[in-house]
C-alpha cells in the first residue's frame, strides 16, 4: 500500500497482516482526495475504523493539521503507530485510539472535526454511528463532513438528524456517502 501524492506521497504503508481488515483500495482512496483536496489543507481529520491508517495518513501528506485514529484492534492500532513511526510523521499531528467506533464518538469531546472518515466492515450497523454525527453537538464542525464508505447494496438514508446526504459516489461495488450539516 502505498500512499498517493503530497508530502509523503509514494512512500510506502505496512498492510494488515491478516485478511480480515479490508483496506480502501489505492483508486478510491485517489478519488476521495480529489474531492477533498480544496478543503483538506489545516483540517482536524477523524479516520474512524482506521485499519491501517492509510486514509488518516494520506490526509496528513496533502495537508490536514491533525488526524485521530481509531480502531477497534490493538494490532491495527499498533499497526498504525508504526506506519506513522516509519514515515516520521510527529506525534503532535497524531492520535491512535483503541476503541469502537460507537464507543468513541458516543464519548465527549473536547474538539470537533473537520473530515470524518467512517469505514467499518461492510456487516456493521453504520446506524449508531451516524446518528451520534447527526444527533450530537461537538463532534463535526459546522463546516464539517462526514464521509461514509459502503457497499453499493447498504442503502444509506439521505437525512440523519442534522445531517444530509449531499453527495453519493459509486465506484464498482463501493460506494461513499458525503454528509453535511443541513
Amino acid at each position: 500500500m502505498r500512499i498517493i501524492s503530497g508530502h509523503y506521497g509514494g512512500r510506502l504503508l505496512k498492510s494488515p497482516p491478516d485478511h480480515r481488515t479490508r483496506p480502501t483500495s489505492g483508486r478510491l482512496r485517489e478519488t476521495l482526495f480529489n474531492i477533498l483536496a480544496p478543503r483538506i489543507e489545516g483540517t482536524r481529520f477523524l479516520d474512524l475504523c482506521s485499519g491501517s491508517g492509510a486514509i488518516g495518513i494520506e490526509a496528513l501528506s496533502r495537508g490536514a493539521e491533525f488526524v485521530t485514529f481509531v480502531d477497534r484492534s490493538r494490532k491495527a492500532c499498533a499497526l498504525i503507530e508504526e506506519n506513522l513511526d516509519k514515515l516520521g510523521i510527529p506525534e503532535d499531528e497524531t492520535d491512535v485510539q483503541n476503541f469502537e467506533a460507537e464507543t468513541f464518538v458516543g464519548r465527549s469531546h473536547e474538539i470537533a472535526w473537520d473530515i470524518v472518515f467512517y469505514d467499518p466492515p461492510y456487516s456493521a450497523d453504520y446506524s449508531v454511528v451516524l446518528h451520534e454525527f447527526g444527533d450530537k453537538k461537538g463532534l463535526l464542525a459546522d463546516d464539517g463532513i462526514l464521509i461514509v464508505e459502503h457497499l453499493a447494496r447498504k442503502t444509506m438514508p439521505d437525512i440523519v438528524g442534522s445531517l444530509r446526504r449531499w453527495r453519493l459516489l459509486k465506484q464498482g461495488e463501493t460506494h461513499l456517502s458525503f454528509y453535511e450539516k443541513a
